[in-house]
């Protein structure tokens, strides 16, 4: 049985590269990631404060934060998507600096299909991160389908690239990675950043001295 992206194997996912193709990765103009799952390691603090407000909290992984970055500091336009409101979560991206959209259900399709109306792009310039069943409209849309290590078999089977770490747990940052080499633009990344943090000044200002 055949997958649109090649063979499939007998546990019945799809066959992925090692390496993420690179004529797929130069077509990127959109980044799309989901949070619970892949942004967070699914897990969800709930509590109260004194007076009974509500109280949510969640882990993010740092280096996921500087995966994001690098993407932004290459032009890519980085957005996350969730199919659940959260504070937490608004609070993630603020400090990112970087743009969120949340709707309660889980219904992505317009949200995305809004942020590539408004970016000037279409599916196939579209790469998304996924987990679980929720993000299957969306995935298979995508020109560039990608599932964290511990998505749900059904993700995995649409993803032409699965991480080799799980949500939550740097899957945002080896991602990242791999879309930049593929790009051509990590080393530079690299360099631009050491010499921002050595030198201070904006990444970017570094970017067109190496």
């Amino acid at each position: 049985m055949s997958s649109r992206y090649g063979r499939r194997s007998r546990n019945g996912e799809a066959e992925v590269a090692n390496s993420l193709p690179e004529e797929l990765a130069r077509r990127v103009r959109v980044v799309v990631l989901d949070v619970d799952g892949v942004f967070t390691d699914n897990g969800v603090y709930i509590g109260a404060t004194t007076s009974g407000e509500p109280v949510e909290l969640k882990k993010f992984d740092i280096m996921d934060g500087l995966g994001v970055k690098m993407l932004q500091w290459s032009g890519l336009h980085v957005v996350l998507v969730s199919g659940r409101e959260s504070p937490a979560t608004w609070i993630r991206a603020e400090e990112l600096g970087v743009e969120c959209r949340q709707v309660a259900g889980g219904y992505k399709v317009p949200l995305v299909e809004a942020v590539l109306e408004e970016a000037g792009a279409d599916w196939t310039e579209l790469a998304v991160v996924a987990d679980d069943l929720a993000d299957l409209p969306v995935l298979i849309r995508a020109g560039l389908p990608v599932a964290v290590a511990n998505a749900a078999a059904e993700v995995r089977a649409e993803a032409r690239w699965v991480t080799r770490r799980a949500g939550g747990s740097g899957a945002v940052r080896e991602f990242a990675e791999a879309l930049l080499r593929a790009r051509g633009r990590w080393s530079n990344l690299v360099t631009a950043y050491r010499r921002s943090r050595e030198e201070g000044g904006e990444v970017t200002a570094f970017l067109g001295e190496v």
